[in-house]
């Protein structure tokens, strides 16, 4: 057999390949806001990050800016991929902080409210930043589990830090709290910005959005409503 007649290796296909195919075969949706790091595998997250910075590096190319000769954006598709993968969306890539649940052994059932807590995120239309607060009521039951207040912080945190839609994040909100709380009533309040309607567009730098989420007692009570946003705007 002849040097010619041999085959050459395949490519390794780019690793954002590999994870997609991956999820893909386990059946598993990959929107904007999903989380998919139990499909990354190790070293992947790298990878992925250099990947990113290739093809930022020819967005800037694309928009006709000399990054060879530019100072400024010399470096800047390596500086917005560790960006995207480490921090602004890194609830896409990252598992789920671990937050230690007690049993509610004092049995408490008295409302509690945690916030305002500061969110950051930026929306899956147009990739600018969304900055707001969020609000959460608790009624426990004697079966509740119990969080640590900067583990909402946390888990809230891991749900933002993806490109959203604001009215999808607080139902993704109020589902995980109530997967790990199981209370007999949840409530989550989430107010911001979005500086898709400052930059561009109506170019309106006061319009925010408000959304809420009631669950079980929260869903049912007027009282229990009323009471939570009494006191979740107290210091307003």
């Amino acid at each position: 057999m002849s040097p010619t007649d041999i085959e050459p290796p395949s490519p390794v296909p780019p690793v954002s390949q590999r994870i997609r195919a991956r999820l893909e075969a386990a059946g598993v949706r990959f929107h904007a806001n999903d989380n998919i790091a139990d499909h990354i595998e190790p070293g992947e997250l790298d990878a992925l990050q250099a990947e990113v910075a290739q093809q930022m590096q020819r967005v800037l190319e694309s928009l006709v800016i000399d990054t060879r000769n530019d100072h400024n954006t010399r470096d800047t598709a390596r500086r917005v991929s560790k960006m995207f993968i480490r921090e602004v969306f890194r609830g896409r890539y990252a598992p789920i902080p671990p937050s230690t649940e007690f049993p509610n052994v004092e049995r408490l059932n008295e409302l509690m409210i945690i916030g305002p807590i500061t969110v950051r995120s930026a929306c899956s239309h147009h990739l600018c930043p969304i900055m707001g607060r969020a609000w959460v009521g608790v009624l426990p039951s004697e079966h509740s589990n119990l969080i640590g207040l900067s583990k909402y912080v946390r888990l809230i945190d891991w749900i933002m830090t993806r490109p959203q839609i604001q009215e999808e994040a607080v139902t993704q909100i109020a589902d995980l709290l109530m997967d790990k709380l199981q209370p007999d009533g949840l409530a989550v309040v989430l107010e911001a910005d979005h500086f898709c309607m400052h930059w561009r567009g109506v170019k309106d730098d006061h319009a925010k959005m408000t959304n809420s989420v009631m669950r079980g007692a929260f869903l049912r009570d007027a009282n229990l409503r009323r009471e939570f946003l009494a006191l979740m705007n107290k210091g307003d």
